[in-house]
């Protein structure tokens, strides 16, 4: 297994770990002094600020994408609704080529209206079924892009408002379905805060392998969680080990950063700096 302790390297930072301490330009600019190098956007914090202006700090900073966040949310309670998807899976698909990112990260979507309290339907199988069709009907513009689609499977918890895809193993009988080739295209994004849990974890990176593996986000899982969504742990303050997993990946084939991606109304409490800090010594220590 590689050796982070000596250099923060295969350090990539999400942005949604500092999203509210500052804008993505500051956040660049932020990274770079800490040479740091690689970073993962969201849509929204590119769009506030331009998606040409990001575009040409990050080379000017040579700083790189480890992904892009996010596509997915493919699900909808009519034919417009899906159709909507698809194109707002198209735009982001252009993004995130013309940032020069290695994937495009989907959060697949649930049930239709559940973000605000009012699911349109409860039939969790109608949600994975158009979940798959959104996915195969992306694909196309993913090959003409070169942009290659990372399916993350959320936890549990999140079934009914994030996503409908909450395995590794679902995710991969997803790209074997629409990718059997394995060409490249298609492949999954393994976030600890999401899958630590799975007994079939191990098993499950190992089918990955090498060809499937695009994206390892890191944080923690603390003990006495207060939030389903905003109380994500530094790490090494939690119980997942970090280690272990990254050596799952690593004898799989991985050979990517670990991207830390933080939701924490405790952490975006903090200054910007000191964040960017712990997240160097942690990844130096604990992951």
């Amino acid at each position: 297994m590689r050796d982070f302790s000596g250099d923060h390297q295969a350090l990539s930072i999400n942005t949604a770990t500092v999203r509210k301490q500052a804008r993505l330009d500051q956040i660049i600019d932020a990274c770079a002094r800490r040479d740091i190098r690689m970073i993962c956007p969201w849509r929204d914090q590119v769009h506030a600020v331009g998606l040409g202006g990001i575009a040409a700090q990050l080379r000017a900073a040579g700083i790189e994408l480890s992904g892009y966040c996010r596509g997915g949310f493919f699900p909808a309670a009519d034919d417009a609704g899906l159709t909507a998807a698809l194109e707002d899976n198209r735009r982001a698909i252009d993004e995130a080529a013309a940032l020069g990112s290695p994937c495009l990260v989907l959060v697949v979507g649930s049930l239709p209206g559940a973000l605000t309290g009012k699911a349109a339907y409860k039939d969790i199988q109608v949600a994975r079924a158009q979940v798959l069709d959104g996915i195969e009907a992306t694909l196309q513009h993913a090959r003409q892009a070169k942009l290659p689609l990372a399916i993350e499977p959320l936890h549990p918890m999140q079934a009914a408002e994030r996503a409908c895809v909450n395995t590794l193993e679902q995710a991969l009988d997803i790209c074997d379905a629409l990718d059997p080739e394995k060409s490249g295209a298609l492949g999954v994004a393994v976030d600890v805060y999401h899958v630590w849990w799975d007994p079939k974890l191990a098993a499950q990176i190992a089918r990955a392998g090498r060809e499937r593996l695009f994206a390892f986000h890191v944080c923690d899982w603390l003990l006495g969680t207060r939030d389903l969504l905003n109380d994500r742990g530094m790490m090494g303050d939690g119980i997942i080990e970090l280690q272990k997993i990254r050596g799952w990946l690593e004898a799989a084939g991985y050979r990517g950063p670990a991207e830390v991606e933080i939701f924490s109304e405790d952490w975006w409490a903090r200054p910007l700096d000191d964040v960017l800090t712990t997240c160097i010594e942690r990844h130096r220590s604990v992951v």
